[in-house]
């Protein structure tokens, strides 16, 4: 079977290739806009029939895209998220490959949920951000295109890669920068949120089992469970070998702290013991901003607004329902979030 595989530079790119070659019966063809691709090509400003020239004479049996933008305005992420995929899905209408198309899609274009929800493939989808609309336009030019296609609804990737940038991605490099200064005490900010974390090895081995089903239509690809970021970052910390204290700062989103130094007034103090668990407990995913963490030893002046950590427009929950994925694509997680916290803290701990 040849696959076209479309942004194989990125965060779930790189581990869908790695997936891909590792099947014997797959002959992988690589389409991007870096050097190292097989075929260099620009979805986001190349034409159709340019695309469909080259279907044409690759002739693949798959075509999966990951491509996409996280960061940027809302012109950027709808020329990369949405333009792209039009090209995708126009050019193998036009081309007599007959390729079945996988497209990694994203939980943002669901929007907020109840808290305590499990969120289905039928919920009507209310993304709150323009990274969120961007990908469910280009979700629904897909399911509209009339192709053989399935588009994976990714919930909060998480594992080795995960970028710097990320809220996960953040967290680790606080805790090292803690422990390489010698800090007993981190405050952070914005962790009340809760996201369903799944490995990007099990969204690689979801993409895998798609491009050899037949299922069409809208699958979720999550754990099927919600944690909350201050929950991964005790465990963060267990797997890190952090004994110092964790302290949550109070504020709503995008708030000033006047000050860090009265723990009793501005933060909700949670103590990691051996286990990794908090003492206490209070109620509190695409573009992150900053997560609002900070050493102990900052200065007053130099703290950084409290930011919820993912503003995508998806409020305080969300967690998927994945039985269309185990019914349809025989896939379950295998991958619990202590190793995938453990992939980002040893990727993080290199950089000391």
């Amino acid at each position: 079977m040849r696959v076209l595989l479309i942004g194989a530079n990125g965060y779930i790119g790189r581990f869908v290739a790695d997936r891909l070659l590792a099947d014997p019966a797959v002959q992988l063809t690589v389409l991007g806009r870096g050097d190292d691709a097989d075929v260099r090509f620009d979805l986001a400003t190349g034409s159709p029939g340019a695309l469909t020239r080259f279907l044409d004479a690759v002739h693949p049996g798959v075509v999966v895209n990951c491509a996409g933008a996280t960061r940027g305005g809302a012109r950027d992420l709808t020329r990369h998220n949405t333009v792209a995929v039009a090209t995708v899905c126009e050019a193998l209408r036009r081309s007599g490959c007959g390729a079945r198309l996988v497209q990694v899609g994203c939980s943002a274009e669901y929007g907020p949920s109840q808290p305590g929800s499990s969120t289905a493939e039928d919920a009507v989808p209310r993304p709150g951000g323009p990274y969120g609309v961007s990908k469910l336009a280009a979700t629904e030019l897909v399911l509209g295109s009339g192709l053989d296609a399935v588009v994976l609804r990714v919930f909060s990737p998480a594992g080795p890669g995960t970028p710097a940038g990320s809220p996960l991605g953040r967290l680790a490099e606080a805790m090292r920068r803690a422990m390489q200064s010698g800090d007993g005490e981190l405050r952070l900010g914005g962790l009340g949120a809760q996201r369903d974390f799944i490995d990007v090895r099990d969204v690689a081995r979801a993409v895998h089992a798609a491009s050899l089903s037949a299922a069409q239509g809208v699958i979720n690809i999550g754990s099927g469970r919600a944690v909350r970021l201050r929950d991964a970052a005790a465990t963060l910390a267990r797997v890190a070998g952090y004994g110092g204290a964790l302290h949550e700062l109070d504020g709503p989103p995008g708030a000033l702290r006047p000050t860090i130094g009265h723990p009793r007034t501005e933060t909700m103090s949670h103590r990691v013991d051996s286990l990794g668990h908090h003492r206490s407990d209070a109620l509190g995913h695409h573009r992150p901003e900053p997560l609002g963490i900070r050493g102990d030893r900052a200065d007053a002046e130099h703290v950084a607004p409290v930011a919820h950590p993912y503003p995508d427009g998806c409020g305080s929950w969300q967690q998927a329902d994945v039985r269309t994925a185990r019914d349809r694509l025989g896939w379950r997680p295998r991958i619990a979030l202590e190793e995938s916290l453990a992939d980002i803290w040893m990727e993080a701990a290199c950089r000391i």
